[in-house]
């Protein structure tokens, strides 16, 4: 009987050990998304960042080749991680799901909260000279919304042009609003797109992005 068992207690302890080394990677990347975010993809350090999610320098190669390999699959999680949040945001207006979208993603919560905010503003000049995984990294992000805001628009005889000028708006508007000193000028910004996309003159802004 003792014989029967062992493999599957080894089996067991094999899943335990994989499901746990998934999780460290996994947490590693949460925080090396965040990081690149605020920081850019050249700023943080394999040590800083180790450090960062509670584990030793010495582990690192256990989950990454090396910095570059941790950086490109940090800026694929960075870029996934919005989707769910944008898919949120539009059921949240459940009479205008496009306009729910444009208004948690123009919030002053958003603009101001740069480390969970859309991968697309943050990394965008990272991607334009990165390497070919982080631009198809990024390209796959940029389809990916555009379908998702196409799916919203039943009002435009094409759905995809108008989800091109209003992912652009979106994200140019937030990454400028972040960019300029002065704080009014910055709202401005942020209120005046919104107006625009949504065709309304005021707006209640949501309380999380």
């Amino acid at each position: 009987m003792s014989t029967l068992r062992r493999p599957t207690k080894g089996r067991v302890i094999m899943g335990h050990s994989q499901a746990e080394k998934a999780a460290t990677r996994e947490r590693v990347l949460r925080v090396a998304s965040r990081r690149i975010r605020t920081d850019g993809v050249n700023r943080p350090g394999v040590a800083e960042l180790m450090q960062e999610a509670g584990l030793t320098h010495g582990g690192f190669y256990k989950h990454f080749s090396s910095r570059d390999d941790l950086i490109t699959q940090a800026a694929a999680f960075a870029l996934a991680e919005g989707t769910a949040k944008m898919e949120r945001s539009a059921r949240k207006n459940t009479e205008d799901p496009r306009a729910g979208l444009i208004d948690a993603y123009l919030a002053k919560q958003h603009r101001d909260g740069p480390a969970t905010g859309c991968a697309l503003v943050a990394l965008g000049a990272a991607a334009g000279r990165g390497d070919q995984q982080i631009k198809q990294a990024y390209e796959n992000q940029v389809r990916t919304y555009l379908d998702l805001i196409a799916g919203l628009d039943d009002d435009t005889e094409d759905p995809r042009a108008e989800a091109m000028l209003t992912l652009s708006a979106l994200v140019g508007a937030v990454l400028m609003s972040r960019a300029v000193a002065d704080k009014g000028f910055s709202d401005d910004l942020l209120e005046t797109v919104t107006e625009q996309l949504t065709g309304r003159t005021s707006r209640e802004v949501p309380t999380d992005t």
